[in-house]
């Protein structure tokens, strides 16, 4: 028989699955090795000696350092991580507002101009357009323009 054949009969079904297992394992380790790094360095209530101290214990000893790191400090750890995720979202749609700030709201002069090309079409009557002009002018956005209509986020 090939190299080949003697290798199929000295590795089983079950040791294949076992070497899954282990290999899904190690992937899993790092994976939370990494989630207690980066909870060191995200939690704002440590202090730079603290956050060293527990990094080096993760490094030197990293079974024992994880596991006494998720034993003493893994109850917050989900509720730091949603908090940045939190601020994150929060920074992304301040970003947004700004960004569209000045596309989405218009100004008065640009209300005005609308108003009267709605005028001009005949849509709406003289009295109309006298009473929605003062509305622009006054501040508030007449009814049916896209700047009076405020996004559910911003109330």
């Amino acid at each position: 028989m090939s190299a080949q054949t003697y290798l199929a009969y000295d590795y089983p079904l079950l040791s294949v699955f076992w070497s899954m297992l282990l290999f899904f394992l190690w992937i899993m380790w790092f994976v939370l090795l990494f989630r207690v790094v980066v909870d060191i360095f995200r939690d704002d209530d440590l202090s730079g000696w603290a956050k060293t101290g527990w990094l080096v214990f993760t490094v030197l000893l990293p079974f024992l350092g994880v596991f006494v790191y998720v034993i003493a400090r893994g109850k917050n750890m989900g509720s730091r991580e949603i908090a940045q995720a939190r601020a994150q979202q929060e920074a992304l749609d301040a970003r947004i507002r700004q960004a569209a700030g000045t596309g989405s709201r218009t100004s008065s002069v640009d209300e005005l101009a609308k108003l009267s090309e709605i005028r001009d079409r005949g849509a709406i009557t003289d009295d109309e357009f006298r009473k929605a002009k003062e509305l622009v002018l006054a501040g508030h956005a007449p009814a049916g323009s896209s700047g009076s209509a405020a996004h559910p986020s911003d109330r």
